[in-house]
């Protein structure tokens, strides 16, 4: 019995161990080579960076010509507007579908719920048309209602998962003290559903940062872009330089990186909160 505990173990940790190798060991040979001239990262691309070479960082970062702070500036303004939105309209429909009675509400959720089934790469054509007809393409705007759509019914789902657990002695108790459906809603069951919707929203802003299809799709001007669709433009553009490559590459996905480490417990406990019921 001991045995077989011991080698379970030890299993599990090899295959942890072997997962964190695949997905780690690129990163650092991205960063790395993000600090190495051209030739070091082709002649030696595993070794460390001593000394390490700014330049390539220095040079993204300082040369107007590159546009990284126009493609920041739009990405952060997707991606604000986005959370935005979906907080908002998840939040609403959410408690709809948990906290009220009212006829087809189950088929309304269930219409809902088909969304987890057409992902936008099945769907990208005719929103390419709709998008045309309202005069959204290359506009920001395209983007941002693309991305927001199409991250609602996962973020319903959850948030309704979390305001069903909430138990119903509290709504009838604010009932009771005067407050109607949107009192409960705005001053009880918000502040109650922070952690859950502090996990949607950190979710959203991931998603929405690395998304590159849609911006691909709707964005035709260069000052409108990205910084998904920036980097696969400048990888295009300068991929004979390697290391100038890995820089913008890592400059691109350090905000994402960040975000998620400071984030990354709001995250779990906003999704685990609705899976535990009293």
């Amino acid at each position: 019995m001991r045995r077989a505990k011991l080698a379970t173990r030890t299993f599990q940790y090899l295959f942890l161990s072997t997962i964190v190798v695949i997905v780690f060991v690129p990163i650092v040979i991205l960063v790395f080579g993000a600090l190495k001239t051209r030739g070091e990262l082709l002649s030696h691309p595993y070794s460390l960076p001593i000394p390490p070479r700014w330049e390539n960082i220095t040079l993204i970062l300082g040369n107007p010509s590159y546009a990284f702070w126009q493609m920041m500036r739009n990405s952060l303004v997707v991606m604000a507007a986005v959370t935005f939105g979906v907080v908002v309209i998840c939040s609403l429909a959410a408690f709809v579908f948990a906290r009220m009675d009212f006829r087809g509400k189950n088929w309304a959720f269930n219409l809902f719920t088909l969304g987890l089934m057409f992902p936008i790469n099945v769907a990208v054509l005719p929103v390419y048309f709709v998008l045309r007809q309202m005069d959204l393409i290359d506009n920001l705007w395209g983007v941002i209602i693309v991305q927001t759509a199409f991250q609602l019914s996962g973020n319903i789902m959850i948030l309704r998962g979390f305001f069903t657990a909430i138990p119903t002695e509290l709504q009838d108790a604010a009932y009771i003290d005067g407050c109607n459906a949107f009192d409960f809603f705005w001053r009880v069951l918000l502040p109650l559903a922070r952690p859950a919707l502090a996990a949607v929203a950190a979710l959203t802003m991931i998603i929405s940062w690395n998304d590159l299809l849609v911006p691909l799709v709707v964005l035709n001007s260069d000052k409108f872009w990205t910084l998904p669709l920036g980097t696969m433009q400048f990888q295009g553009q300068y991929g004979q330089d390697l290391a100038l490559v890995s820089a913008f590459v890592a400059l691109s996905a350090l905000p994402t990186i960040v975000f998620y480490l400071l984030a990354e417990r709001q995250i779990v406990s906003g999704l685990t909160a609705g899976a535990v019921k009293g």
